[in-house]
């Protein structure tokens, strides 16, 4: 074994038994210096900056790199071939990103237990996603996490992908209820606001949890009026939240209101809008330290605007226009 594959070997126990927060900043410190010195792409990104040489003691102090990194290069960093490549959805005549990921049921297993966490065991659910943009993409990390959660769920039979069959779906949730289980129904905005407008009967136990993303199907909402006209549609009390992207292995989930706990492998703080090095009190961009991305980038500047709570839970306000890169223009909503 070469000295990389020890090195991550190494890194790999330390961020899967750290239980600290003194742990999460070793742990944090020493996956910079083993990506700095394995992913070309980081490391170049760091000589630009003139924060190569850099010796952190924090993990707020490392640089995060601009999240279009992704969109332009290979970004991994693992001696070993990819189990698979995660791919965005993109917009029309943009690049869209992609992520390499190693391991797959690594990244799988901890976000379940991330999911489990907040929301109980996943054998007490049968699954319904209604993702149909994800769905006809192929390659989605969203995709791929929701039909793990599926495949262990304690209502597999039951439980599935649905594009715009809404009236089967209702079948499904019926049939969950009927064998005993609750049903967890995963949907991107749109597509849950459609089924809501129908005002369907059946789902009023069911843990609705939105992924976001209008996607230019409908017009855009802000959060607490998006999850009013679900919580009146679909007649029930909450609406959870899920928060990811293609560029990050961890997700962080919103119980009610959509203010979401990062997991224990994972750290958000804003940045100053105009500055990207310099760190905001309590709103701006968000800046995510994901050490799940341990064969790719985990220091990660992202294009969302958030705001940052004192107990490190945070919201999403909105995403950074870059039509005008100058004044950091901010379009409303996420």
């Amino acid at each position: 074994m070469n000295e990389q594959s020890l090195h991550r070997q190494a890194l790999l126990r330390d961020i899967t038994a750290m239980a600290s927060d003194a742990g999460f900043n070793a742990a944090a410190c020493a996956l910079f210096d083993y990506q700095r010195r394995f992913n070309k792409h980081y490391a170049e990104w760091l000589q630009l900056i003139g924060q190569f040489d850099a010796q952190p003691t924090h993990w707020r102090e490392i640089p995060c790199a601009p999240i279009g990194l992704f969109k332009w290069r290979s970004v991994y960093t693992s001696p070993e071939p990819a189990d698979q490549v995660f791919k965005s959805s993109g917009t029309t005549g943009k690049a869209s990103s992609h992520h390499a990921v190693r391991h797959f049921e690594l990244f799988a297993s901890w976000s379940l237990a991330a999911f489990e966490r907040h929301f109980g065991p996943i054998k007490n659910y049968g699954v319904l996603a209604l993702l149909p943009n994800y769905l006809e993409q192929g390659q989605s990390s969203l995709v791929a996490m929701t039909r793990y959660f599926i495949e262990r769920c304690g209502h597999a039979e039951h439980s599935g992908f649905f594009l715009y069959d809404t009236d089967t779906l209702i079948e499904s949730a019926a049939r969950i209820q009927e064998t005993g289980g609750r049903v967890l129904l995963m949907g991107v905005s749109f597509a849950l606001l459609d089924l809501a407008l129908k005002r369907p009967d059946g789902l009023q136990n069911a843990l609705v949890i939105e992924t976001g993303g209008m996607k230019g199907r409908r017009r855009e909402l802000i959060r607490e009026e998006l999850h009013e006209v679900l919580q009146t549609g679909l007649g029930v009390s909450g609406i959870g939240s899920e928060y990811g992207m293609t560029e990050l292995l961890s997700q962080a989930w919103a119980p009610a209101a959509g203010v979401f706990v990062p997991n224990q492998r994972m750290r958000v703080y804003v940045r100053e809008a105009t500055d990207p090095f310099s760190e905001a009190v309590s709103n701006g961009p968000l800046n995510i330290v994901d050490l799940a991305n341990i064969d790719s980038c985990a220091f990660i500047a992202t294009d969302d605007l958030g705001r940052l709570h004192s107990d490190n839970r945070f919201e999403v306000l909105g995403r950074l226009d870059h039509s005008d890169i100058r004044g950091c223009a901010l379009m409303v909503c996420r």
